[in-house]
């Protein structure tokens, strides 16, 4: 299908442009940008005027809750809510049950999302069987099958030398390995240790449950050369233990969730169970570090942790309920949120999720390597386009997500999504 966007602003953080331009897309690509050929006769035009034309936002993690946990997500729901927030590539998570350990698990889940014909899914596999963090997963046939990496998810890798020879293996043949600093017996807790868990009567989990595993990775990178990707850093701590690491040459690279960016400990309030999140919330120090650490460079990439949770489960006290929150609708005005905040221009602010959280994939992309999160001529045709003076409530029940739970519900963002383009075709147009 041709299509016209007219009168837009475009804006590719990967190319620093920032002008008025139409884009013309045919064949799921974009072959033109700028001065349109006169004989381009499209099916459709879509009238831009006032609205940011983005690359498509690339989310890292994302729970799809399919396999095994359809009551709190289904692949229907949780793809469409992506396409809503102008997300146009995922990763998803391993932790599903059974766990993403069999490459006939991921070619289904591939293949359904594919029929869908929404956003393009890159599976993460699970490192070792079952997530039992015992023997290694057949890293190389979770490859073949389309996984762009291999992560422990929440649960903690307790055996050092289970890690050093997952590490090892990944190193040899180039795999990037995707894993949480969480030292596995001292993460036990609910809530941040400090004053306010202390207080309220909650079990802490301290920063060196963080720093401790950061410690270990780093040595076991450097004695293997394994290329590692630490998700959701929640600590000012462990953001220094990773600007040291960057510094040093290892090669690392990492993200947090909206929710650290914006939020802190103070935000549980009265046992508020929306705010029961893994890692857990952190104090201002360490909210405020994180914020630095994004703007610096230090941080990699800014994600949504979507966790889509079933309301049995989420409305309990607070050290029961279960952790998470539903983000794919909410990364973009959060991200703007947070580039507003800090000073950022809008190329600053949206390279955040777009440019950099594709170059933290890299090769893995494959087809979409040279293309995605940016807008070039010959490049596969996924766009975001949204209104950046357009202020939307978060409304729990409006959300596409099965998952209604948010810390933000209530609140005003800016950027609504008015198309995201995925393919070429358009996969979202708001009411």
């Amino acid at each position: 299908m041709k299509i016209l966007i007219q009168n837009g602003r475009l804006v590719d953080p990967a190319s620093g442009r920032d002008e008025l331009a139409d884009v013309a897309i045919a064949a799921g690509r974009i072959v033109a940008i700028g001065r349109v050929n006169p004989e381009f006769n499209p099916a459709r035009t879509i009238d831009a005027s006032g609205l940011v034309v983005a690359p498509g936002l690339v989310d890292l993690a994302v729970r799809l809750r399919e396999p095994g946990h359809e009551h709190e997500g289904m692949l229907e729901s949780e793809m469409a809510a992506a396409v809503a927030g102008g997300v146009t590539s995922l990763v998803c998570l391993p932790d599903t049950d059974p766990p993403l350990d069999e490459p006939g698990l991921v070619e289904m889940l591939k293949f359904r999302a594919r029929n869908l014909n929404h956003s393009h899914l890159y599976p993460l596999g699970a490192l070792t069987r079952g997530l039992a963090g015992e023997a290694l997963t057949e890293m190389a046939e979770l490859t073949e099958a389309g996984c762009v990496g291999f992560s422990h998810a929440e649960v903690p890798l307790k055996d050092t030398l289970v890690l050093h020879r997952a590490l090892q293996y990944a190193s040899t043949f180039g795999y990037t390995t995707w894993l949480r600093a969480q030292d596995g017996y001292l993460g036990g807790g609910v809530a941040a240790k400090g004053a306010l868990a202390t207080r309220m009567g909650l079990s802490g989990v301290p920063v060196i449950a963080e720093t401790v595993a950061l410690s270990t990775l780093f040595e076991l990178v450097r004695d293997t050369g394994a290329r590692v990707h630490i998700c959701r850093l929640s600590s000012a701590a462990g953001v220094e233990l990773v600007r040291r690491a960057k510094a040093e040459g290892l090669p690392v690279t990492c993200d947090i969730s909206i929710n650290h960016l914006h939020l802190t400990d103070i935000d549980i309030g009265y046992f508020n169970a929306a705010m029961r999140l893994t890692p857990p919330l952190r104090q201002v120090r360490d909210r405020d570090a994180l914020r630095a650490g994004l703007s610096d460079g230090t941080i990699d990439a800014l994600v949504s942790d979507h966790m889509p949770v079933d309301a049995d489960a989420k409305t309990l006290p607070f050290a029961e309920a279960e952790p998470g929150a539903t983000g794919l609708e909410l990364l973009l005005g959060l991200a703007l949120k947070w580039g507003e905040e800090s000073g950022h221009d809008l190329g600053r602010t949206l390279a955040t999720i777009t440019a950099s959280p594709v170059r933290v994939l890299g090769e893995a992309l494959g087809s979409l390597a040279s293309s995605a999160g940016r807008l070039v001529e010959g490049g596969v045709a996924d766009l975001c386009l949204f209104d950046p003076a357009g202020y939307w409530r978060v409304t729990p029940q409006a959300l596409k997500s099965q998952g209604k739970h948010t810390p933000f519900a209530g609140h005003e963002l800016a950027g609504c999504v008015k198309y995201t383009v995925v393919s070429g075709h358009v996969a979202f147009e708001a009411a």
